[in-house]
Formats: C-alpha cells, sequence, structure tokens
C-alpha cells in the first residue's frame, strides 16, 4: 500500500491517491471527515482553521459503501482559494502584469531558502505553499483510510499530547485506549492529564500573547496489534523503523522515541528490557513494556507507544532576521498566517501516519485482495501465535 499527495496550502486543493488497499472494506465519508474536522481542533490554532473546514470528496475507488480495490481518490477542496486564484492560478501572466505576493525574504526554521536553492526559485512562494503543514490534510485524509481498515480487524490507535513547553502530563498507566480516546477528544490540547492541560493552554496564550510559539512531546499508542508484524531480516522491513521516518517526516518534528526512549541510555539492562510470560489466555505476553512494543524491528503483541517531538513553529508574530535574496539585504523574516502551537492538532496527524504503516505492514505480510480473506488471515494467525 503506499499514498501520494498533491496541492499547495492556498491551492485549489489538497489531492490524495491510495493504492493497495483491499476491496470490498467498508468505509464512509464520515470515517475520512471525523478525522480532518479532528485536525483541525486545538487550543493554539490559528486563524485558517476558521477559514476552512476540510471535509473529503471521494472522486474514486470507493462504490456504495465498500472499497473496490483499485486506487483512492480523495479531494478536500480549500475554501480560501477564491481569495489566492490571482496568485497561485495556473494560467501564465501577462507581461504587463506582476505576480503578487512574491516572497523574497525566507523564514528560519522552514523550508523557504533550501527549497530556492534546490530548485531555483525567485520567488519562495513557490516553496512555501507546497511545504505548509497545509499538506498533512492530505496525509491525515490517508490516515484515515488505514484506520478504518485497523479498525475492522480490532486494532485501536489514539494520539495524545505528553508535553508542551516543559509542562508533562502524568502518566495514567490504568487507562484502557477506550479511555484515552475519550479523554483526548474531550481535552482542548489532547492531554490526558486535566491539570496538566490546564497549564499547557495557559502556556499556550502567553507565547501567542508575547508573539512566539512552543512545542512539545505528542504519543500514539496502538491496540491490538499481533506479535511478528515487521521483519528483523532487512533493515527498511523493520516496521519501528518505518514508523519513526513516518513520524520524523511530520511537520517541525525532530525526534522520536518508542517506550522509554533515550531513557534506556540512562538505566542498566535490567531496568529496560521486558521480561517474557505466558498464559493460556493471552499466550506469550511481557511484564513490562519499555520497549513501547518492539523487539528486533518486529512487535511483540503488546501496545505499541511511540513518541514524537515537535518543535516551535518558526513562523512568529516577533520575527527572526533574515537577508532578502534580491538584495542580500537583513530583514526580519516575513509573516504567514500561523498558530502559536500545533502540538494537539501535530497529535492527531502523527497518530494517521503511524496508522498508515501499520496497515501498510498488515497488507504485506496476510492475504489482502479481499477484505474478509484478510481478517480472516489475521484472526487465524492471531489464534497460532497464541497457541504456540
Amino acid at each position: 500500500m503506499r499514498y501520494l499527495t498533491a496541492g499547495e496550502s492556498h491551492g485549489k486543493q489538497q489531492t490524495t491517491i491510495i493504492e493497495g488497499l483491499p476491496a470490498k472494506m467498508p468505509i464512509t465519508q464520515d470515517d475520512i471527515n471525523d478525522s480532518l474536522l479532528r485536525r483541525q481542533k486545538g487550543h493554539g490554532r490559528g486563524k485558517r482553521m476558521q477559514i476552512e473546514k476540510d471535509l473529503v470528496d471521494i472522486v474514486g475507488g470507493i462504490r456504495h459503501g465498500y472499497t473496490l480495490g483499485s486506487p483512492i481518490a480523495l479531494v478536500v477542496h480549500n475554501d480560501d482559494f477564491k481569495h489566492w486564484i490571482d496568485v497561485m492560478g495556473e494560467d501564465p501572466v501577462a507581461e504587463d502584469q506582476k505576480i503578487r505576493r512574491v516572497v523574497t525574504r525566507p523564514r528560519p526554521g522552514h523550508a523557504d531558502l533550501n527549497g530556492a536553492l534546490k530548485y531555483g526559485h525567485r520567488d519562495m512562494r513557490n516553496i512555501l505553499e507546497r511545504s505548509s503543514a497545509r499538506e498533512t490534510t492530505a496525509r491525515v485524509a490517508a490516515g484515515a483510510v488505514a484506520k478504518t481498515l485497523l479498525k475492522n480487524l480490532d486494532i485501536k490507535i489514539v494520539g495524545y499530547v505528553k508535553e508542551i513547553a516543559g509542562i508533562k502530563a502524568e502518566e495514567i498507566t490504568e487507562l484502557s485506549i477506550d479511555e484515552k480516546i475519550r479523554i483526548s477528544e474531550e481535552s482542548p490540547v489532547r492531554s490526558l492529564d486535566e491539570v496538566a492541560g490546564k497549564k499547557m493552554m495557559d502556556a499556550i496564550d502567553h507565547a501567542k500573547k508575547d508573539g512566539d510559539s512552543i512545542g512539545g512531546v505528542c504519543e500514539v499508542a496502538i491496540e491490538g496489534l499481533p506479535a511478528g508484524l515487521g521483519s528483523y531480516v532487512h533493515y527498511d522491513r523493520k516496521l519501528d523503523g518505518r514508523i519513526a521516518g513516518a513520524v520524523q517526516s511530520i511537520n517541525a518534528f525532530k525526534g522520536v522515541e518508542f517506550g522509554i526512549g533515550f531513557e534506556a541510555a540512562r538505566k542498566n539492562g535490567s531496568q529496560v528490557h521486558d521480561e517474557i510470560l505466558w498464559s493460556e489466555e493471552k499466550g506469550y505476553y511481557r511484564r513490562t513494556n519499555r520497549l513501547g512494543g518492539f523487539e528486533g524491528g518486529m512487535t511483540t503483541g503488546m501496545p505499541v507507544i511511540v513518541k514524537g517531538v515537535m518543535k516551535p513553529i518558526p513562523t512568529l508574530y516577533k520575527p527572526l532576521q533574515s537577508v532578502d535574496i534580491e538584495s542580500k539585504e537583513p530583514f526580519n523574516a516575513s509573516i504567514e498566517r500561523s498558530d502559536s502551537c500545533a502540538v494537539p492538532a501535530a497529535a492527531v496527524v502523527m497518530e494517521h501516519v503511524v496508522a498508515f504503516e501499520v496497515a501498510k505492514a498488515i497488507l504485506e505480510q496476510f492475504p489482502h485482495d479481499q477484505f474478509p480473506k484478510l481478517k480472516e488471515a489475521i484472526d487465524q494467525y492471531r489464534e497460532e501465535i497464541r497457541c504456540f
């Protein structure tokens, strides 16, 4: 399974094409729209979320509520495009006209300058329109389809916020994944800790008032995965490596951890590795889950726990210094419409990119031309490894 996205931030639409899904999988527009609308929520979001209401238009691959087995094409229209036609339109500009809103001042922390150097664009709007986090709309749409597949295979996934601006949510180990889903949806910052959540909102408000931005840590948990997904045989088939790469590819993400992550470097082996147990009901399981559900690049059957570190958004209302590429004179970096904190929304994006990698690994490992046969094969495999 793979997907491709197209579209610019202020262009006509965001487009997603997904190939490799099994036929006969139940899916509706609501499955995708729910994810898209969740991405737009969160304390600290900017005005763009008030302009756009992201709803999907399914234009291929689904008929009467079921996948066909052919590529799925999804479109999310940009409602604001009507105000950007002369800036972002595809028609050539007349010789006696000037292109509006030309960007020659690269913003620190963005792709502007590096992209301009790579592709030779003097107008860096050609870079920033595509490198914008608006592209995650299309990625969430792809992930929503993957989440639907996982849900139909009795696999649950949730993304939430662990930390914002150094404010850490308390670890609540007794929460079920259903409770995590409910609590995170009710929290404006997707925190499972109500007290910490209020402090996070105060920090976001303070940053916004100060014209600054703040980052944080997101976490994704998955339950219901059988042991043995992924592979130890080749480096590029290790599922934790694939997930790490997908998380790192999200705009502004700068680090990934599984389980206790970097804390493992500060502990002895006896405090890191998970002892193996067995019961007739569960089969093989671990006493702890410090390694986040992975050993040897494969799932252990324990919940997968992965964290992602998001830096503060680099678009600031007290801009940093930059250099105009035409005049070479120093300027304060230009300001594009932005958020003071997008960590709550990033948790939703991370949830969906992880969902896609997990679904992809499942489809690589099991027969998947028809969804009923896929489900039958996974159920049979679960029983086999339980009795192994």
